[in-house]
């Protein structure tokens, strides 16, 4: 799915988010309700890079849509019951990068070219590493489709803006700013790289 240097490149800022979400849960607790961003935030980087470097069959792909519908419906209680601008554009944030996600998950179908078929028992689009190679581009996305991941990506670069300004301006809570920044970041470069 990712070429060279791009797999890569995107694996060390994937272990760098997830590393910095882990050390967070770990070494500065947080509450109940971000403990549930950091979680969803680690969780985001491991699925992140297993899309990079495994092909996923069906029931893989499935099961985290599962996941990240369930910890998106977990975010939509703490954004109702936010207070302040800040801590409302966060969840939202999270809450659009986990649609993001979904998206990626069950849109690289249509997205990828050269996708094998759909009976190739792995999930289209869901190539890893050496297969992305070897695939030559035939036929390009439908066009709503392009536009939709367009929208996302553009979401996912809004999302890095807003939290590399957040742990620019902070005082606090810089690491976790700057890991969803870079998590925003790298899943728009995915989405940007797939249809290409």
């Amino acid at each position: 799915m990712v070429e060279q240097p791009w797999d890569l490149l995107l694996t060390v800022a994937f272990l760098l988010t997830g590393t910095a979400g882990i050390w967070t849960l770990v070494v500065c607790p947080p509450s109940v309700g971000k403990t549930v961003l950091h979680v969803n935030h680690t969780v985001m980087s491991a699925a992140m890079i297993l899309m990079i470097w495994v092909i996923l069959g069906d029931i893989a792909v499935w099961t985290q849509v599962a996941l990240f519908s369930l910890l998106s419906l977990t975010l939509v209680p703490a954004l109702v019951r936010a207070g302040g601008r800040a801590r409302r554009t966060d969840l939202a944030g999270h809450l659009a990068l986990n649609v993001a996600m979904i998206w990626m998950l069950v849109a690289m179908p249509l997205l990828m070219t050269g996708a094998p078929s759909e009976g190739s028992g792995a999930h289209a689009g869901h190539t890893g590493h050496a297969g992305a190679a070897a695939l030559a581009p035939a036929v390009r996305g439908p066009d709503w489709a392009i536009v939709v991941n367009s929208l996302f990506v553009a979401v996912c670069v809004a999302g890095a803006l807003w939290w590399l300004l957040r742990a620019a301006a902070g005082r606090e809570h810089r690491l976790p700013a700057i890991g969803h920044g870079l998590m925003a970041a790298g899943m728009g470069t995915m989405l940007f790289l797939i249809p290409a």
